[in-house]
């Protein structure tokens, strides 16, 4: 039986990033959807209700880097004030998804 990390690839690591400011309601999740795909990250993205937005990410080290760094940035009528970057498990994921 191969495991779901194996699955994913050798090198693949996840985090969970949670992006505080201006991020809701300013095409965030949209924003953080195209970034995942530029860089070939799978996971997901979604609004909180605390007003910050979440996101799972699975890809390489150096993936990872690129998509945190245009996170920072965030789309043009967002004001993105802090992103925490946090260790998660790798889980089972294919394509990148935004929830509702």
């Amino acid at each position: 039986m191969v495991s779901k990390i194996d699955r994913q690839g050798p090198g693949r690591v996840s985090r969970l990033y949670v992006i505080k400011g201006r991020v809701q309601g300013v095409g965030y999740r949209y924003f953080a959807q195209t970034a995942a795909a530029e860089f070939h990250i799978t996971g997901w993205v979604r609004n909180r209700d605390d007003g910050a937005v979440e996101t799972y990410a699975t890809g390489t080290p150096e993936q990872l880097a690129a998509y945190s760094g245009r996170l920072r940035m965030g789309p043009r009528f967002g004001e993105v004030r802090s992103v925490e970057e946090i260790e998660a498990p790798l889980l089972q994921s294919d394509g990148f998804s935004i929830k509702h």
